[in-house]
């Protein structure tokens, strides 16, 4: 999979060889939509995405059982590429695994995508319930969950606007996913090294990252991608 957040990369959408045996793309926030967009037609694969802080509002679409996407009730044309997944608050399957989504950061100033601790709290509950009740329809957990913002003291950092989560912790133990990703989180130049939650992988893909997952049993890392890299 490749996983995508914050930086864009021209090169990249320029010549994709070194992706090119991406089957999915994860993205965790904050780029531009036409960007995911010409990346999703370019490696023609299917993206699943939860917002960053920077993105436009994405809530309040939904999509009727005639398969048009409604706001408010009226048909409306949602700001994201067409065909790709808002997985945000979401549990969906794509290309084989299955996501959990919860997009957003800490709340620091005015404007969307941003959450207090217990507004997210609320969220994960959420996010939790509906995880469990996929699993017990169809016994199927929870392969990643994709984020925008990491959680609390794993891989945040001490300024307000990118603190992490306190409520990423506990759901990671209760969905119990192979891997987290998430963005926000700049490394200034330098790949962040993965940590742990329990078995949990929790992956900074900020800029570009080509992964491989074995869901319940581990994440690797093919190839690093990021505008600082040399």
């Amino acid at each position: 999979m490749l996983a995508v957040s914050d930086e864009a990369d021209d090169a990249l959408v320029c010549d994709p060889a070194a992706v090119r045996t991406a089957e999915v793309i994860l993205a965790c926030g904050d780029l531009p939509f036409d960007y995911l967009d010409t990346l999703m037609n370019v490696l023609d694969v299917p993206l699943a995405f939860v917002p960053g802080n920077h993105d436009p509002d994405v809530s309040g679409y939904r999509t009727s059982r005639a398969g048009l996407t409604l706001r408010a009730g009226l048909p409306a044309r949602p700001p994201w590429p067409a065909g790709a997944v808002n997985a945000d608050g979401r549990v969906v399957d794509v290309a084989g695994l299955r996501l959990a989504g919860l997009g957003g950061c800490l709340r620091y100033r005015d404007g969307p995508n941003q959450y207090t601790d217990r507004q997210q709290a609320r969220r994960a509950r959420m996010l939790r319930g509906r995880a469990w009740w996929r699993r017990r329809r169809d016994g199927r957990a929870v392969d990643v969950l994709l984020t925008h913002a990491p959680p609390r003291g794993v891989g945040d950092g001490d300024d307000p606007p990118h603190r992490g989560f306190t409520a990423l912790p506990g759901l990671v133990t209760a969905l119990r996913p192979t891997a987290l990703l998430h963005g926000h989180v700049h490394p200034n130049g330098s790949p962040a090294a993965p940590r742990r939650l329990g078995r949990t992988v929790v992956c900074n893909v900020t800029g570009w990252h080509l992964l491989e997952i074995d869901p319940g049993a581990g994440l690797a890392e093919l190839l690093p991608g990021h505008r600082d890299a040399p």
